[in-house]
């Protein structure tokens, strides 16, 4: 086994000395990576998901997501048993990655001079490099192998320094400082495996932007995370709108079933069975009359009551 991990480590060392391989992934493996989304994208090639989208992926379940995506092949996206540091809420985001694995001197050494030809800062721990290139609306995944005592890969001061860039939290499979001053950062929140008042130590960031495994899923640069005290779901992006627009259409239709109950207009058995042509009608315009921002349009709407027509 040691043999082969020796080989592993002189093949890296042998990409990352002929340029091969970086530690931050240029915008056109991104966007190789990414190719099923058509949409805008960021300057380092992630899929930049509106902040619409991810403002109303918010009302969507953890069931609901993992449904989705489950009848759609992908099936290990959701990942459990987190400690949260303000359970309750909700956060999602564009995902940044980052994988560390346990330092040695001259995979250290290797990760450094690539870091120092790549513009990284030359200036504090190589663990800020994440941190240096985060943007509003960021969320910051790290694998960090599940490491607690001194795998803690922020405390309260890049805690900050992270929301500031972002406005957002971080996802770490591995652990956290300062649980208590984070605490107290308003907006700020994050989904740990522990939390420790050590430093971190013999810990090395050997890959930003490019695939990670954060406990059973496999994470891309650009996927979208939604993260609340029941688990995360990782989502890729170019599933996001199609899959909040299907969780509007179920929630919209429930809000409008609630708002004819309650008129008393209509036997409760036309309202949550088939539609009459005249209930359709008044669904038509009760949601142009909607007074929230929807990621759902007319045509969705009536792409949706055709469907109802079908089945």
């Amino acid at each position: 086994m040691k043999q082969y991990i020796s080989l592993f480590l002189a093949l890296l060392a042998c990409i990352w000395v002929a340029g091969a391989q970086r530690v931050g992934a240029t915008p056109e493996y991104v966007k190789a990576i990414t190719s099923q989304w058509q949409g805008e994208r960021l300057a380092d090639g992630r899929p930049k998901v509106s902040d619409l989208v991810l403002e109303r992926l918010k009302s969507a379940t953890l069931e609901q997501i993992w449904g989705y995506m489950y009848h759609r092949g992908y099936r290990n996206q959701v990942a459990k048993d987190w400690i949260i540091l303000k359970p309750g809420e909700t956060m999602t985001g564009r995902v940044l990655t980052t994988q560390f694995m346990p330092s040695r001197p001259d995979l250290d050494s290797i990760v450094k001079a690539q870091g120092k030809a790549e513009g990284r800062s030359q200036h504090g721990g190589i663990n800020i490099w994440p941190i240096d290139i985060l943007t509003k609306g960021d969320v910051y995944v790290a694998d960090g192998y599940g490491k607690v005592k001194d795998g803690t890969l922020i405390g309260s001061s890049l805690g900050n320094a992270v929301y500031g860039r972002t406005g957002k939290g971080v996802i770490f499979y591995g652990s956290v400082r300062d649980m208590q001053e984070l605490k107290d950062t308003e907006g700020f929140n994050a989904w740990i495996k522990g939390h420790h008042p050590s430093y971190i130590k013999d810990m090395t960031p050997t890959s930003i932007n490019m695939p990670i495994r954060i406990d059973e899923v496999t994470v891309f640069p650009g996927d979208v995370v939604f993260a609340n005290e029941y688990g995360v779901a990782f989502i890729p992006a170019h599933m996001v709108q199609a899959l909040v627009s299907a969780s509007e259409l179920t929630a919209l239709r429930d809000e409008f079933e609630r708002h004819l109950l309650q008129q008393g207009k209509y036997p409760s058995g036309e309202i949550h069975g088939d539609w009459s042509d005249t209930i359709k009608n008044e669904y038509r315009a009760w949601f142009a009359r909607y007074p929230g921002e929807l990621t759902v349009t007319k045509e969705d709407i009536e792409a949706y009551l055709s469907r109802m027509e079908q089945e």
